[in-house]
């Protein structure tokens, strides 16, 4: 029943995310649009409900269950994001939207979006180990809780790993390759002065000395 209501619940939230959406930028209908993808929490909360029941009525835990509160803590730390991704795309393919800016790929501007990502990670991770505590918890019985402990570990594994990723972009930050040593085009991501080869530039100063 646990797995079901999990793949439920992840189909349940594309249905109510394109449906939503559609209703808000298709029919014109922003508030009705906004009502339908307010529902989406309800997902999460049938699905904690069927867990702590089933665990309840005598249940082992066991992976499913584990994998419910992963499901919940990064829907929860996630859900916002990907709908805000999600608005931003359908804005611009059928409402005439400004086309969405791609995350940062250089410098520091790429190191802060992965200091982002992984706050939400960690939020994720966070909410679904004080789940399954609160899990281990409400049955205690060790016998049937050993597989909610197996679990604890590995969700502060994922956020240590993502840390590194982080702390590397931030301390060896990637360059652009159509930076000033590639000679290439491109904007520097301080001043937003678009960047010209330097024998572009040679000719700009000399034809300005000869105005």
């Amino acid at each position: 029943m646990i797995v079901t209501m999990i793949v439920v619940a992840e189909v349940g939230f594309w249905v109510l995310l394109v449906g939503g959406l559609s209703v808000r930028y298709l029919l014109r209908r922003p508030r009705a649009g906004a009502a339908i993808l307010m529902c989406e929490p309800v997902l999460e909360l049938a699905l904690l409900v069927a867990t702590a029941i089933d665990l309840r009525d005598g249940a082992t835990a066991s992976t499913r269950h584990s994998l419910a509160a992963m499901y919940i803590g990064f829907s929860v730390a996630y859900g916002h994001y990907t709908m805000t991704w999600a608005d931003r795309h359908f804005a611009y393919r059928f409402a005439g939207g400004p086309k969405p800016a791609k995350p940062p790929k250089y410098g520091m501007a790429r190191a802060a979006h992965e200091w982002k990502m992984w706050l939400r990670t960690a939020l994720g991770a966070g909410i679904a180990a004080g789940l399954l505590q609160l899990a281990i918890w409400f049955v205690d019985d060790p016998d049937r809780t050993a597989a909610l402990r197996d679990m604890q570990a590995p969700m502060g594994m994922v956020v240590g790993i993502w840390l590194l990723v982080a702390v590397s972009y931030t301390l060896w930050p990637k360059k652009d390759p159509a930076g000033p040593a590639g000679g290439g085009h491109g904007v520097d991501a301080e001043s937003g002065v678009e960047r010209r080869p330097a024998w572009q530039q040679a000719v700009e100063r000399v034809t300005h000395r000869d105005r």
